[in-house]
């Protein structure tokens, strides 16, 4: 047990040499002498400090229980003694806050106040001599010193005049005083005094000419009459240079109206200025006035119809023109598949597209078109001779070339000419019509006929050189149509077509509107008249007229797509599995016209269906197979973009490819439905027979016998095509591999020796190829196929119970193998850590102020209270004061009464 707290203090003290033996006097004085006296004494007064903290047990915290956990480790075990000192933290935290929070706290509500910002006037160390050096220093350093500075010590330049030293101190300069001068002393004064008289009496609004000014005088100051007489005086002078130049601009723009007539002259009555120059010589003054004002009114109906006359936005750079083109074809093909998904668009997207189109269409003139950098996959653009439709920035699946004298001004697919020739047409003459440049041809643009749109119709309805008239009425029922081109040779109806168009352009008249929604009907009607009709029209024309029904289409489609659904249902209801010529050409104009990609279409779908009902049908003649040929092939070209599955095409061609074989397969070819053909149906000896393309005239069920092997040939040889063309259109489908083994197997039936000898050379080359063709891309299709897994990925390990021992483990370490996590947990745990030192201070904050708050307000109450007593007590004094008075003066009045 250790000793009592003074036995343990004596014995500190002998320890640290504190108290011992005294020593000698000559030790003092040795110690004297080296110098360790002064040494001695400060070692004594720590060795005393540090005795002092020791034996106070509140100066440090211990925990007097001792460790928490028994642990085993490496480290040195850590004293219990010196865990820290809480109170010299806590007074050096309190010592703190006395400086800052307590100064804030004493400042809060009060406004204003003076700082002393004197140097060193807070500063206690400081002693007035250095205070005032400090001072002396920063205003020398704060001042400018000026050249003319009286109270600056150091030597100046002197005073300059003109570049020039005016000191006497020069060799060459010397002082000019004479002393003749002063003579002339009382005469200065006088004449100064009347200087001074005639400068008080002088008016200020008298300026001195410039040449009495004595030379070498300062410039007299301006007075403020003068100053704004200057101002007024610029002000006006600017105002007439402005007015001048108004005047001439007015001058030349008088000019211009004066040569204004013989401007429009050259623009709008080129033609008609040679013929009626004696006539207006001859008109009087109040017909040549009338005259005027209709021309007038007529071109300023000109200008508000003219498109012209809009105003215009920046010309763009090819950059941004090319940026919003592509931004533009984006959005259709984002439009076009999500149709083709069967996913309705928004209306927000629509309205985006059509604003988009809007602000591309250019206002003076037609869109421009522009060859994209990733056109033609950079192979370069070619030699091209007619812009076909995609080019045009055309929508639609269809792919034709568009000929000029097909597309009316204005519209979508208008192609644009070469700067030189817009020029030619806006300098044009009156007569030139807008509409008829993309519809009608040289000779006819010059018809007067075609040119009358403000006089009106004319009735002198002359013929060219085929004999045709120029002017036609608009049919408004098939009847019509026929009879009026009844005379008129075959090849001739598309120029009538075209110039209806032009007569009853909806720009003409309002009701030439409905006359066109129901002329593109007839049109319709007549396309599929004509196809079967007796004699076969040439396909050009046929092509022409479908040219013709898409172009009125884009202004007329809800018309155009009734009249076409009408036709399909006629067609299903009435010969459903015997389509006429007429039937296949108006399928062949939904496919160009309509867009066939859609998930839904009105027009598209219909048609699509009735082509594969017609598909499953088991045909019996050659025109079965012709016909089957052909709706194959409409129904590969409906999906060139969709590129969706159509089972009946694939079917009828495989089944084709069995039925015309020389010998009948011994086995199961594939799974696909295969009719036994009819005889003769099958080809025999055609060695010699030459591969010809199909007609229109094939799909017809006369055929004379001679034919008949040709035509089996040619069925053949397109099938074989049409399956090229398929394996081409559906390579990318995953299932491509089922769908053609089959076809693979025809083809190899078709290549044995026995049906090979009974074919043509050419239509054997072509299985042969095509053979080799389908084995690669089957072969391709099977290696890019995987099997199913359940997981992409490594194999997962199975978790186990077994521990993980670290031969150097640390608790005070994390082991986390995720070094995210690892750095996020640090950062949770500094975050927790100073969260809790900063509430910790927080609590130490409010608690200082609250002790302090309550301070001051004891403070306050015992002052008050002092006062109060001081006062209650004056008042006291006061009373007892006025009391014992009272009462002295009423015992002197009871004497007083006595007596």
């Amino acid at each position: 047990m250790p000793g009592s707290q003074l036995k343990r203090l004596k014995a500190s003290l002998r320890d640290k040499g504190v108290i011992g033996p005294q020593l000698s006097k000559k030790q003092k004085k040795r110690n004297a002498q080296d110098g360790k006296a002064n040494n001695r004494r400060l070692q004594k007064a720590a060795e005393l400090e540090s005795i002092r903290e020791d034996f106070n047990p509140f100066d440090l915290k211990h925990n007097a229980r001792g460790p928490k956990f028994q642990v085993t480790t490496n480290r040195p075990v850590d004293s219990n003694a010196t865990k820290g000192r809480p109170t010299e933290a806590k007074s050096l935290g309190e010592e703190r806050r006395r400086q800052t929070l307590l100064v804030e706290l004493n400042r809060r509500h009060k406004v204003g106040g003076i700082l002393d910002r004197r140097i060193g006037e807070n500063d206690p160390f400081m002693t007035p001599e250095e205070k005032m050096r400090e001072r002396f220093v920063r205003e020398k350093q704060i001042h400018k010193t000026s050249m003319f500075d009286l109270e600056d010590d150091e030597p100046s330049v002197g005073l300059t005049h003109f570049g020039k030293s005016l000191s006497l101190d020069g060799p060459a300069l010397v002082d000019d005083f004479e002393e003749e001068d002063l003579s002339a002393g009382s005469d200065a004064d006088a004449s100064d005094d009347e200087h001074r008289g005639s400068k008080r009496i002088r008016p200020f609004d008298i300026e001195a000419p410039d040449g009495e000014e004595e030379e070498g005088q300062p410039e007299r100051k301006k007075t403020k009459q003068e100053v704004m007489k200057e101002v007024i005086a610029k002000s006006k002078f600017y105002k007439a240079e402005r007015q001048a130049a108004k005047d001439a601009d007015e001058d030349l723009r008088e000019e211009l109206d004066m040569e204004l007539p013989e401007l429009h002259e050259l623009l709008f009555n080129r033609k008609k200025a040679s013929k009626d120059t004696g006539a207006n010589e001859a008109e009087s003054t109040a017909a040549g006035k009338e005259r005027m004002e209709r021309d007038y009114d007529m071109r300023l109906r000109q200008l508000a119809q003219d498109r012209r006359a809009q105003p215009t936005d920046r010309t763009k750079t090819d950059e941004e023109k090319a940026q919003e083109e592509s931004k533009r074809l984006r959005e259709l093909e984002e439009k076009r598949l999500k149709r083709m998904r069967g996913e309705e668009a928004s209306d927000s997207e629509d309205a985006d597209v059509a604003s988009t189109q809007s602000e591309e269409e250019p206002i003076n003139g037609p869109p421009q078109f522009m060859e994209m950098e990733e056109d033609d996959f950079g192979l370069g653009t070619g030699i091209k001779t007619q812009p076909t439709a995609t080019e045009l920035g055309f929508d639609d699946e269809d792919d034709f070339f568009i000929e000029k004298d097909l597309i009316a001004h204005g519209s979508d697919l208008e192609p644009l000419d070469s700067e030189e020739s817009s020029d030619e047409e806006e300098s044009g003459a009156e007569d030139d019509d807008e509409f008829t440049k993309g519809l009608l041809n040289e000779e006819e643009t010059q018809n007067p006929v075609f040119s009358s749109r403000l006089t009106g119709p004319t009735t002198d309805a002359k013929e060219d050189p085929n004999g045709l008239p120029y002017t036609f009425s608009c049919p408004q029922t098939l009847e019509e149509f026929v009879e009026m081109t009844q005379s008129i040779p075959v090849d001739h109806i598309p120029t009538i077509v075209q110039r209806i168009r032009a007569l009853y352009h909806p720009k003409l008249d309002s009701d030439n509107k409905s006359k066109l929604a129901v002329f593109v009907k007839v049109l319709v009607q007549y396309l599929a008249y004509l196809s079967n009709h007796t004699n076969q029209p040439p396909f050009s024309v046929l092509e022409s007229l479908v040219r013709h029904i898409h172009s009125l289409a884009k202004s007329y489609p809800i018309e155009t797509a009734n009249e076409f659904r009408t036709q399909l249902e006629d067609f299903g209801r009435s010969r459903p599995l015997s389509p006429t010529l007429g039937d296949l050409v108006n399928l062949t104009a939904i496919g160009t016209i309509f867009p066939t990609s859609d998930h839904f279409h009105q027009v598209a779908t219909p048609a699509g269906l009735l082509v594969a009902r017609n598909l499953e049908r088991v045909p019996k003649q050659i025109a079965d197979y012709s016909q089957g040929l052909y709706l194959s092939t409409l129904a590969f070209q409906y999906q060139q973009v969709s590129k969706r599955y159509v089972p009946e095409a694939m079917n009828f061609c495989l089944n084709t490819l069995c039925a015309l074989a020389p010998e009948k397969a011994k086995g199961t070819l594939g799974y696909f439905p295969i009719h036994e053909p009819t005889l003769g149906i099958r080809i025999t000896n055609a060695q010699s027979v030459t591969v010809r393309k199909l007609a229109p005239t094939d799909c017809l069920n006369d055929i004379s016998d001679e034919e008949a092997m040709s035509t089996k040939v040619a069925i053949l040889a397109t099938t074989i095509q049409l399956l090229d063309a398929a394996a081409d259109l559906y390579s990318g489908k995953s299932a491509f591999f089922e769908t053609f083994e089959p076809a693979k197997n025809v083809l190899a039936h078709l290549a044995s020796k026995s049906c090979r000898v009974k074919l043509p050379a050419a239509l054997n080359e072509l299985v042969e190829k095509l053979r080799s063709k389908l084995d690669r891309m089957l072969r391709l299709a099977h290696m890019t196929r995987r099997p199913l897994e359940l997981h992409h990925h490594r194999p997962l390990p199975i978790k186990t119970a077994i521990p993980k021992f670290e031969d150097s483990f640390d608790p005070n370490k994390h082991y986390d193998p995720d070094r995210d996590r690892a750095e996020l947990a640090k950062l949770k745990a500094e975050h927790k850590k100073e969260r809790k030192g900063a509430m910790r201070e927080l609590r130490k904050d409010a608690n200082f102020m609250a002790r302090e708050q309550l301070r001051m307000k004891k403070a306050k109450d015992a002052a008050y209270e002092k006062k109060y007593k001081r006062l209650v007590a004056e008042i006291q004094g006061e009373e007892g004061k006025e009391a014992n008075a009272y009462e002295r003066e009423k015992q002197m009045r009871k004497r007083a009464a006595k007596r």
